[in-house]
């Protein structure tokens, strides 16, 4: 599996244009959550979707801490990368 941060981004903008019932090239992944109308069960959501997709677990807090898609893709790669790093 893919595990760059281009490619988790690339999913997370995929699932959320799909809850949100948009193009994916509308989803700006440098807009904050709230600006792309994602609320706290999108957030949820996704959240969720990551965790599964990922196999990686991911506290409620990190989407306040990394409110855009792409910081969230650069927080999941860098976890995901230490969980592999010898």
């Amino acid at each position: 599996m893919d595990t760059s941060e281009e490619a988790i981004l690339r999913f997370c903008r995929r699932y959320v244009a799909n809850l949100l019932d948009i193009e994916v090239d509308a989803v700006d992944p440098e807009a904050d959550f709230d600006h792309l109308g994602i609320d706290s069960a999108i957030a949820v959501a996704l959240l969720t979707e990551v965790e599964e997709h990922y196999d990686v677990d991911v506290a409620p807090e990190t989407l306040f801490d990394n409110p855009t898609l792409r910081a969230v893709a650069v927080y999941l790669h860098e976890q995901l990368r230490q969980r592999v790093a010898p």
